[in-house]
């Protein structure tokens, strides 16, 4: 499947990396499939591609990568929508945000989690009130502060 980016052009479309999005992304109900792009090989990020819209493109990565603890209960409603028939068959990404000029202060949603899976490919956010888990968890918040000038 050929797929029109701004990011990296058009692209060949590895079909088992497509996903169709059964639970929207927050603000993006019309976007229902996204595919999963490596722009880096072994690189702790992805990029989530919409199949739809070429400039439209969300920075995921796995908190674990970073040392952030994160452990979440699935609720019941998402498992039944995603149609989760084992924990096996999930893989979770959380949306990045990194502010210009500044790698290091790069948050990561906790709140928010996208959930594949890579079995049937369905996903979605799945937002997780009353966790208590952060919408803006800094990815680098044991690193040394960067000094003004210091490249980043």
């Amino acid at each position: 499947m050929k797929i029109q980016t701004t990011r990296f052009g058009e692209i060949e479309g590895d079909e088992n990396l497509i996903f169709n999005f059964k639970m929207p992304i927050l603000g993006y109900n019309d976007e229902n499939q996204f595919i999963l792009i490596e722009s880096k090989e072994a690189s702790l990020f992805k990029w989530l591609q919409s199949t739809q819209t070429p400039d439209l493109a969300f920075l995921v990565t796995s908190p674990g990568f970073f040392g952030i603890d994160y452990v979440f209960e699935l609720p019941e409603e998402a498992e039944t929508i995603l149609n989760v028939k084992s924990a096996e068959d999930l893989v979770v990404l959380n949306i990045a945000k990194v502010p210009n000029n500044n790698p290091r202060g790069t948050t990561v949603n906790l709140l928010a989690p996208i959930i594949f899976n890579v079995t049937n490919h369905d996903a979605g956010q799945v937002v997780l009130s009353g966790s208590g888990l952060d919408v803006t968890k800094p990815l680098f918040e044991n690193q040394a502060p960067q000094k003004e000038g210091e490249p980043v």
